[in-house]
């Protein structure tokens, strides 16, 4: 063998292990990400509602977070005499605990602190509403890190559309199986003209049912709900694995259609979310379509993060076609542990 030959075969050689090298690397980073993801959950705000029935009387509400059968300890507070004059009742909705109570209060509400004692020992937030009897209303987002506020006595449509806005980035940036539904459409589709209508096709899907099921028009219970979202992450990384081995379905074909389908059953889940977390009586169209805007700009920054980040890290090294291959069969590993885990408590 000539010193060229040689030479040819020890390039060969070295490339061969470099991409096994990368394989490896990336097999350690998803084994690494995996319990992440599957031990991660989305951080589920606290609501307090105060609804002015009769001068300086109020019926309030307050909703929790629960985890299993225990539920954050947290309480609603005012800075001014506060009478309580019925019992708190109590009762778990799924994975929220409702409070509900009336309070009456011998100086007005306006102008008073509200604090969600408990709420600094927590990672999430709280959102309180407060709606007085002459119409005027408030809404805050309560933190950890500022668990109080002072009520003002009454509050601009462009507070309300902030707050909603902040919820909805909020909701998208932990709701990891809608991130990774994206993220095995963006492994489908390689063209980004065919990117952009698929993605418009999922967007158009999820905000018609979002604004069906948050309205009341139509309905359907959350646990098989998100069962059948974690589903469809399965079936998308399956689709990946189809593609790379050459073969054609619909998904691979028309990926608009089927994103548009998924599309419709991810609706009812951001519609659940947003149930959840509580809506403003006075301002529901405003703050629908504040969630809304919210979820769409996460859901945009998510992506264009993700093509950055494989954009930078083709310039650096070549990407192997088996990390496509990884990658799908990571998510789905992932989505279908959360398939048996919500199947699980669907049918328990």
């Amino acid at each position: 063998m000539n010193p060229l030959t040689k030479w040819s075969a020890l390039v060969r050689g070295a490339d061969a292990a470099m991409q096994r090298v990368r394989l490896v690397v990336l097999t350690a980073a998803i084994a690494v990400l995996f319990p992440l993801v599957t031990s991660a959950h989305e951080v589920r705000p606290a609501y307090l509602s105060v609804q002015e029935d009769a001068p300086n009387e109020f019926s309030v509400l307050l909703k929790t977070p629960m985890q299993g059968d225990a539920r954050l300890a947290l309480s609603a507070a005012f800075s001014g005499k506060v009478e309580t004059v019925t019992p708190i009742v109590s009762h778990p909705t799924g994975d929220a605990m409702v409070q509900t109570w009336r309070m009456r209060t011998t100086e007005p509400l306006a102008g008073q602190n509200v604090l969600i004692d408990g709420l600094q020992n927590t990672m999430t937030d709280a959102l309180v509403h407060v709606v007085f009897a002459n119409g005027n209303s408030w809404t805050a987002r309560l933190t950890p890190a500022a668990p109080s506020a002072v009520i003002p006595a009454s509050q601009s449509a462009g507070a309300v559309f902030v707050t909603y806005v902040r919820h909805g980035i909020e909701h998208i940036a932990f709701g990891f199986d809608h991130l990774l539904f994206v993220t095995g459409l963006m492994l489908i589709v390689r063209d980004w003209r065919k990117l952009v209508k698929a993605i418009t096709a999922f967007t158009a899907a999820h905000s018609i049912t979002l604004s069906c099921a948050t309205l009341g028009w139509v309905t359907l219970p959350s646990r098989p709900v998100e069962a059948m979202i974690a589903i469809s992450i399965v079936m998308v990384a399956a689709e990946v694995v189809r593609m790379e081995r050459g073969q054609l379905s619909l998904a691979i074909v028309r990926p608009w259609v089927v994103a548009f389908a998924f599309g419709l059953l991810h609706g009812f889940g951001f519609a659940g979310a947003l149930v959840e977390l509580g809506l403003p009586q006075s301002d529901i169209p405003l703050a629908l379509l504040a969630f809304n805007v919210g979820v769409e700009l996460g859901q945009l920054a998510f992506i264009a993060v993700l093509l950055a980040a494989v954009y930078a890290v083709g310039q650096l090294i070549a990407i192997p076609r088996q990390a496509i291959v990884a990658s799908a069969y990571a998510i789905g590993i992932v989505a279908a542990f959360w398939s048996v885990q919500r199947l699980d408590a669907m049918f328990l």
